[in-house]
């Protein structure tokens, strides 16, 4: 009976459209989905971040992709030119030079 009378004294520190029966089952429902539910919003944020996360990795290796790309398409037209300029190959009868461009 002594919890019985500690709710109701609690009940009646509630202002009078705060003890609807269904205004603290909306209450209850709220905080169940706020706080405990499996999607709560602590979840979806940390879910988009890693989303967000993974679409600028998704940008950087295409354009590495492209690269790449151009890369073999320039190795496909000059072999030779290919194997001089990024291995400093070269006859046995010359001298290579490498001219650096300062920016």
């Amino acid at each position: 009976m002594a919890s019985n009378s500690l709710f109701q004294s609690l009940m009646n520190l509630l202002p009078a459209p705060l003890r609807n029966k269904y205004f603290l089952i909306l209450v209850v429902f709220f905080f169940i989905l706020v706080f405990l539910d499996k999607h709560d919003p602590i979840t979806q944020i940390r879910l988009q971040r890693t989303v967000n996360r993974l679409e600028r990795d998704k940008k950087f290796y295409q354009q590495k992709i492209e690269e790449a790309e151009a890369d073999r398409a320039a190795f496909e037209q000059n072999k030779e030119r290919f194997a001089r300029e990024h291995y400093k190959m070269k006859r046995p009868d010359e001298d290579v030079f490498i001219i650096v461009e300062e920016e």
